[in-house]
């Protein structure tokens, strides 16, 4: 088997370079913005889920001059028409913000503490690395999906549930 140099040089250059330049690298499970919705709390962080807009390309034959049809039922003129494309929206995008733990709540150790509480919820079955992939990405989204929140990032509410941020207490008076 023969292998050309420059073809097998440029193969490994390609590769390289989407290691490097971090194109595969997927988001952190914690991940916040620099941006929040309107009227948000300052001091909180947030992040979003977008959900594309689902397109449908309609193509529809309308009737521009119907047939001419004699007496004894033969066809003179076929119908003419005139086929028209276009697109239809049948759901709209959609934003929705979220609040996720900031940057000071989540300890050194907090990836091993969110990959464990998702371990024994059953959701999450890798080892315990402290590493945020995607697999521990993957039980995020299945924990949360239930709750109405279908991302891979790790919410606010989620990590009280989880039992991996504090919970605001209502305040006596």
């Amino acid at each position: 088997m023969t292998i050309r140099f420059p073809a097998f040089l440029a193969l490994v250059l390609a590769l390289c370079a989407c290691q490097t330049t971090g194109a595969l690298r997927e988001p952190d499970v914690t991940r916040s913005l620099q941006e929040a919705p309107p009227g948000a709390p300052p001091g909180t962080c947030w992040s979003k889920q977008t959900t594309p807009a689902v397109i449908e390309t309609v193509t529809e034959q309308i009737l521009l001059q119907p047939a001419q049809v004699s007496a004894d039922g033969t066809v003179t003129q076929p119908a003419i028409y005139k086929t028209e494309t276009r697109q239809a929206i049948l759901r709209e995008r959609k934003v929705t913000w979220f609040r996720v733990p900031c940057a000071y709540q989540q300890p050194a150790d907090f990836a091993a503490s969110l990959q464990r509480a998702l371990k024994v919820r059953g959701h999450y079955t890798g080892p315990i690395n402290g590493r945020m992939d995607a697999r521990t990405r993957a039980a995020v989204r299945a924990y949360q999906k239930p709750q109405g929140l279908d991302s891979g990032i790790l919410s606010l509410a989620a990590a009280r549930k989880l039992g991996l941020v504090a919970v605001d207490l209502p305040e006596e008076g």
